[in-house]
């Protein structure tokens, strides 16, 4: 997601070419937005999470127990 938020910013900006913070702030916010959004809509057509608590290295850890 992060990386998802990043290039939405990167591409928001490169469009908008903010001149001061404020409006940097406003283009980082929209591009954090738009992962928000796809979070949104891919939990919706999977019907499961995608963020959570796990820690992946205690996931990976389960895997090879099992």
């Amino acid at each position: 997601m992060n990386m998802l938020a990043e290039a939405s910013t990167k591409d928001i900006s490169q469009a908008v070419n903010p001149e001061t913070f404020e409006e940097s702030k406003k283009v980082a916010q929209q591009g954090g937005n738009v992962a928000k959004v796809a979070l949104q809509e891919l939990e919706a057509r999977t019907g499961k999470k995608v963020v959570t608590g796990l820690n992946a290295k205690e996931v990976l850890q389960d895997k090879n127990k099992k």
